[in-house]
């Protein structure tokens, strides 16, 4: 009986988590063509390490000593675009990279081995671009305290716009410059890899001016808030925002509402990483770990900043120096963001139950290696999970055996006592007493498992490598739903007939609701991952075979 009042509050934690999608939907974080957002200039920090703290407000440079710029138009909607100069295009076997002359700007990102939709094989993922309402792009620059630099509003020279990464050839530079008639000359020039989604980015500096030259390095990404269509609505929804990593506070998710709440302002951080994420991809700059640098975000003209910006460095007349940084545009692959800087993997985000989460991926993972398929990788981990907590549910499955055998005399105190609730339970209680049975022993034991489902619930939504991942037959995608609704039905009709197994609840409301669940659940099932589907339905046929052995066992025993 404890067990029905399981599955009932299940239903309600999902109920729950849809009211709170829907609630965020509705409430929760401004698009562009709401009502605007206020922010207010904050001047200068000056720290002892004399690392500045960017402007926040009207003007998407960073400025050291100069008075913010005045703002420009509002840009919202399909309007969302920057000026242009010359495009260069960059191709290699992982990414199609658009760079513009104008600021020597990251303008657009696509991923060539994460197509759009099965489909449309030969269509690459759009990460980044700079036109229409998913505005997201990466600059660069200096902000300057003595001398002149370049931003990401100045205008640079290539040696050629057209760059594709050869058969046999490892990396590829492309070079960009700038100079200034007083003796300030900038080469950028950004290094791509074969089979690599991280990009270096290498920003000389040679000071022949006659006199010091004093800037900062910023980095900085602005992007537009849009929601994922694609998303169910019966599904919880991913994240989407910005992302920092510093040693002090360690992996922070810093949503578009916390962006227009407060500006965030962090100063004396060396290395970490910071940038925005998506639903298994991310775009994020990294500095060079022994640096000292500032992180700042804002809220401009309805787009959202995440900046990096270095302390204050002098250049003196006659020198030179290099700005380094790396750049990563690509999905969220655990194995690979772990070997690039501290915390990078912890982007696959598995929230509360990470603990939990990241086992399972990894004996998913292990099983991929064997089967080659994340179908019967999900099945056998699965079997795993289920022989790991085989105890328990063997004795939650003879407390409800036990439950079920004494229905017929627990019915019989229910019409001796009639309406009398307080003698009703009495008796039942030393019915129990009697029989040695636990009532909430049925119940206890699943309710351990029940963290290790929304663990793995957030693994099959979070991991990229189940993206557009067949399994078998008419699956041909593990991280969407089953398009004819087969594995939603077949987990509704397992779930029925494990209440069939159960014992039945003596009140008649609650019988009700317990015949409702399996309705209930199917519905919900028909928008979830058919990777989490298939654990459900197997895990689901091995308790049922698991309760009925123990059934008809405790029954010949008695």
């Amino acid at each position: 009986m404890e067990n029905q009042r399981l599955f009932i509050f299940i239903a309600l934690v999902f109920l729950g988590m849809l009211l709170y999608q829907a609630w965020e939907r509705d409430y929760g974080e401004a698009v562009p063509g709401s009502k605007p957002v206020t922010t207010t200039v904050q001047a200068p920090s000056k720290t002892a390490s004399s690392v500045p703290s960017p402007a926040q407000a009207t003007n998407d440079v960073p400025a050291v000593s100069q008075p913010a710029k005045p703002a420009g138009p509002t840009i919202s909607g399909e309007s969302n675009k920057l000026d242009s100069d010359k495009k260069i295009r960059i191709q290699t076997d992982s990414l199609v990279v658009v760079l513009d002359t104008l600021g020597g700007d990251i303008r657009q990102v696509k991923l060539r081995k994460f197509p759009v939709a099965l489909d449309r094989k030969d269509d690459p993922f759009v990460l980044m671009t700079d036109k229409g309402s998913r505005f997201f792009v990466a600059q660069n620059g200096f902000a300057m305290s003595k001398g002149k630099g370049p931003n990401h509003e100045s205008r640079f020279k290539a040696d050629k716009l057209n760059y594709v990464l050869s058969e046999g050839q490892e990396q590829l530079k492309v070079n960009l410059t700038w100079s200034d008639p007083g003796g300030i000359k900038v080469t950028k020039t950004y290094t791509f890899h074969r089979a690599s989604y991280l990009i270096d980015l290498d920003v000389k500096v040679e000071n022949n001016s006659g006199q010091d030259w004093q800037g900062s390095f910023y980095r900085q990404q602005q992007r537009t808030h849009y929601a994922d269509e694609k998303q169910s609505m019966m599904v919880m929804r991913t994240y989407m925002g910005g992302v920092i990593y510093t040693p002090e506070n360690l992996y922070e998710k810093i949503s578009f509402s916390d962006m227009q709440d407060k500006n965030l302002n962090r100063t004396n951080i060396k290395g970490g990483w910071a940038g925005m994420m998506q639903h298994y991809f991310l775009a994020v700059w990294i500095p060079e770990p022994d640096t000292i640098n500032s992180f700042s975000t804002s809220v401009i003209n309805y787009r959202y900043y995440v900046r990096i910006i270095s302390a204050l460095e002098t250049i003196a007349s006659g020198q030179g120096k290099d700005f380094k940084s790396k750049f990563y545009a690509g999905p969220k692959d655990q194995n690979v963001l772990e070997n690039i800087s501290p915390g990078l993997e912890l982007t696959a985000d598995y929230g509360f139950l990470t603990v939990l989460a990241k086992p399972l991926f990894w004996l998913m993972t292990a099983l991929h290696k064997i089967f080659n398929n994340w179908g019967w990788s999900i099945i056998f981990m699965t079997l795993i999970v289920k022989l790991l907590f085989f105890k328990l549910s063997e004795k939650s499955y003879k407390s409800m055996a036990n439950m079920r055998k004494l229905q017929p005399r627990m019915q019989a105190l229910k019409e001796r006592y009639g309406d009398d609730k307080q003698a009703m339970n009495k008796g039942l209680m030393e019915l129990y007493k009697k029989e040695k049975i636990n009532p909430l022993g049925g119940c206890l034991p699943i309710l351990v498992q029940i963290p290790v489902f929304i663990a793995l619930y957030w693994v099959l939504l979070e991991a990229v490598e189940l993206r557009q991942a067949p399994f078998m037959l008419w699956i041909t995608d593990m991280s969407a739903k089953d398009p004819y609704f087969v594995l939603p039905l077949l987990m509704g009709a397992t779930m029925f007939i494990q209440q069939r197994l159960n014992p039945a609840p003596m009140d008649p409301v609650q019988a009700k609701v317990m015949m409702a669940l399996p309705v209930i659940f199917t519905v919900f099932f028909l928008f979830f991952p058919a990777g989490l589907v298939l654990y459900w339905v197997v895990n689901n046929s091995l308790s049922i075979a698991q309760q009925w052995v123990i059934t008809k066992r405790v029954g010949a025993a008695k």
